[in-house]
């Protein structure tokens, strides 16, 4: 990724704060309440006794008993393409944690059932960073991109799953959700501007080639998606 795609990076992850800032903003001048409350009613609609336990079957996913295992198996996952970043996920993670704490005191805002400190959804935004994270390093590792779109499908369906099924146990609103999301898009967005740019001051100080390598004429071999990292 070059300059401009880490730029376009910072800008995406302060568009996304200024989203959060409004969200929140509205949410304490009260301004999405007749939104929240047309949503509760709506998802009310398909709750039926035979989903209730599936529904907090996937919200265990975004608890503390789903994001360790899930965040011990993608530390794991980085590990085995580049042992330098393993620790990466779980420090990125615990700052994900402090973050959500943070911005639930900061506006300390009911749940839908009177619990305490519901925006944003820590759950939501929990699983945005961490299936952001690894979107990313399948980009950079080199994965095949049949494996990179699988990832990707399947994260971005289990971040909707667990976000509907906040709405259908009645823990969180929609703005909840949707502060969630917006607020750990920015900080994803972020966190990978970081490492883009620690990435690239690795490389150039440490894997900077002698002689300029001189690629076979008629190679064929086809221009990667992302740039790889020099391997550990």
């Amino acid at each position: 990724m070059g300059a401009i795609g880490r730029r376009a990076l910072l800008a995406g992850a302060g568009l996304a704060f200024v989203g959060f800032l409004g969200l929140a903003g509205g949410t304490l001048q009260h301004l999405w309440l007749g939104v929240d409350q047309g949503a509760r009613e709506l998802v009310g609609l398909a709750r039926a006794p035979g989903l209730d336990t599936p529904m907090q079957t996937v919200s265990i996913l975004g608890d503390r008993s789903g994001m360790v295992p899930l965040i011990a198996l993608a530390s794991l996952l980085v590990w085995r393409y580049r042992r330098r970043w393993a620790l990466a996920v779980p420090i990125i993670m615990l700052g994900t944690g402090g973050l959500q704490l943070l911005a639930k005191w900061a506006v300390n805002r009911p749940r839908p059932n009177l619990a305490p400190w519901g925006f944003p959804s820590g759950h939501v935004l929990s699983l945005v960073v961490l299936f952001g994270l690894l979107a990313y390093f399948l980009c950079v590792f080199g994965i095949d991109r049949r494996w990179q779109w699988l990832g990707r499908g399947v994260g971005a369906g289990m971040v909707l799953a667990v976000a509907f099924s906040r709405l259908y146990l009645d823990v969180h609103w929609l703005s909840d959700v949707l502060g969630g999301f917006v607020l750990g898009l920015a900080y994803l967005l972020l966190t990978l501007w970081l490492l883009e740019a620690f990435r690239h001051r690795f490389v150039r100080v440490e894997a900077v080639p002698l002689v300029p390598a001189v690629p076979a004429i008629g190679s064929g071999d086809p221009t990667p998606d992302c740039e790889v990292p020099t391997p550990a």
